[in-house]
């Protein structure tokens, strides 16, 4: 089941039929490496799923933050433009639209 919070979608642990439907594993691969903290602006819509890392993702204006993990499918929208407090080393896979 999904969960929206500030326009990002978070689906906690997606079936690998899921994975398998979307193309998961054929998507580009993002890692960063050492945890940090940095700002960000989504240009286009863009999905990922995380194999590894922990984030907590502050939009701009909110003292409120978004956790993300490994195992999550998340989306975020377009114009999004935020804090990553990266954790835990990240590495993924992703997918720009739109």
């Amino acid at each position: 089941m999904a969960t929206e919070k500030f326009g990002i979608i978070i689906e906690k642990n997606p079936p690998e039929s899921t994975l398998t439907q979307l193309g998961v594993r054929s998507w580009p691969k993002w890692e960063l490496i050492p945890p940090s903290k940095f700002p960000w602006t989504f240009s286009t819509k863009e999905s990922c799923y995380l194999l590894e890392g922990k984030v907590k993702v502050y939009p701009d204006g909110s003292d409120e933050a978004v956790e993300i993990e490994a195992g999550d499918l998340v989306v975020f929208p377009k114009g999004l433009s935020c804090t990553w407090d990266v954790s835990v080393t990240v590495d993924k896979h992703y997918y720009h639209s739109e």
